[in-house]
């Protein structure tokens, strides 16, 4: 098989979240030890920092891997989804996994993939796990892809473990409150492991916090030395962390303030345990996150004229934070804001819609995957606007109309976001 032709196999032989939804979804570990013994357990081989939440825990993770990168060390980054190409999943200090990897590994294990029929989140976890492993790595920044207690990745036990927020996203899954979410993502926290909360709501804390209890990591209170567990909206956790010492961050959206104040707090954390890892390493990794690391479409601008920005918050909890940001810029611009918008059929739509912005024009359109709600239907429920079939119609017709003292913003959906990137050549 060509890398086209494996990437299809893992596609079609086994059902990924990201193509059908909750069918994919295989909850426990049952197939993932039977992969990890199988290849001979990669996972052992490196140290991780774990990272789970409802948002953020991408950017939250690029941010950790950039600064451990600046530090020095050969830094494995696993994420979920990909916007663009697949290889984006699995990354060595940015660079991501070649081709001839893939094909080698899927050709090699393949009857092994067809007798147990993995889901495609785990044979790519698997990959990636041993591909960190073969490059020996230094350390592996790894992403939970859904929930946390039994998630594939929950096989390893990392040197830290990091849950950045909890919002009501995927509850069919994880239950259907902040509370039963939040136990979910705890799964994540392990004895003895230290831990970092990013953010905590009323819901949300006591059950943080009896977790830290049973794995005895709670202590005796935030400043005695048996405490490993800290709370990046409560800075005074850790002396040496305070927001005026977040350094300034590649990063623009609102919502990255909190995610910049959970990756600081996790690296002041780790310093202890990776002395290489210095204040200017850390300064360094936020300046630069996404040239080194690769990160894209979260709030990321494509065009100038007229004012072009993207991003990938698709729940209420991450649009809220989208929204605000473009009611300021409306404050800024004297020209209209247009919008190419659409969303996928397991999110909190109602929700969601009533927190963007009225005052704009919509394109409504739908990404290439039958998960994406049809345009028109978008549109039905707004009442107003225009609805196109594909995500490049939609931009085309938003960019025409648009002057070039305008704001568009293309959104709603991670699909949405990968199908516009490879229409704009970088800004930078």
């Amino acid at each position: 098989m060509n890398y086209s032709e494996t990437i299809q196999y893992l596609f079609a032989s086994q059902p990924a979240f990201h193509l059908i939804g909750a069918a994919a979804y295989k909850p426990g570990l049952g197939n993932t030890i039977a992969l990890m013994q199988h290849l001979g357990n990669p996972y052992t081989q490196w140290p991780a920092i774990h990272i789970a939440g409802t948002n953020g825990k991408g950017s939250t993770s690029h941010l950790i891997a950039a600064s451990l990168q600046c530090a020095g060390l050969k830094v494995g980054l696993y994420t979920s989804p990909h916007l663009v190409d697949f290889r984006e999943r699995i990354r060595i200090n940015g660079e991501m996994i070649p081709e001839n990897y893939v094909v080698e590994f899927v050709e090699r294990h393949r009857s092994f993939l067809d007798d147990i029929k993995p889901s495609f989140f785990e044979s790519t976890m698997a990959l990636a796990f041993q591909y960190f492993a073969d490059q020996k790595v230094d350390i592996a920044v790894i992403e939970v892809g859904l929930g946390g207690r039994l998630d594939s990745t929950n096989i390893i036990t990392p040197m830290l473990s990091v849950i950045t927020n909890i919002g009501l996203d995927h509850t069919e899954f994880l239950g259907d409150t902040l509370e039963k979410i939040a136990a979910e993502k705890a799964g994540i926290i392990k004895e003895g492991i230290p831990c970092v909360i990013g953010e905590t709501a009323s819901e949300t804390a006591p059950v943080f916090i009896h977790k830290a209890e049973e794995c005895h990591i709670l202590g005796q209170g935030p400043e005695t030395t048996d405490c490993k567990i800290w709370f990046a909206d409560q800075c005074g956790y850790l002396n040496r962390c305070r927001k005026r010492d977040i350094p300034d961050c590649q990063l623009h959206g609102l919502y990255q303030e909190k995610n910049m104040q959970t990756a600081y707090v996790a690296l002041s954390a780790l310093k202890a345990q990776i002395p290489a890892l210095t204040t200017e390493a850390i300064r360094k990794g936020f300046a630069e996150v996404c040239t080194l690391t690769g990160l894209r479409g979260r709030w990321e601008i494509l065009n100038e004229k007229p004012l072009t920005v993207c991003d990938t918050g698709h729940n209420s909890h991450g649009i809220r934070y989208v929204a605000e940001q473009l009611i300021r810029l409306q404050q800024t611009h004297q020209g209209v804001l247009r919008m190419v918008f659409g969303m996928v059929d397991d999110k909190d739509v109602d929700v969601v819609m009533r927190l963007l912005p009225r005052d704009a024009v919509y394109y409504f359109t739908q990404a290439a995957t039958h998960r994406a709600i049809p345009a028109r239907k978008m549109q039905e429920m707004w009442g107003e606007g225009l609805y196109f079939p594909s995500v490049a119609e939609a931009i085309e017709a938003a960019r025409k109309d648009a002057a070039d003292n305008d704001i568009l913003f293309i959104g709603g959906s991670n699909y949405v976001v990968g199908e516009a990137l490879p229409l704009f050549r970088p800004l930078h």
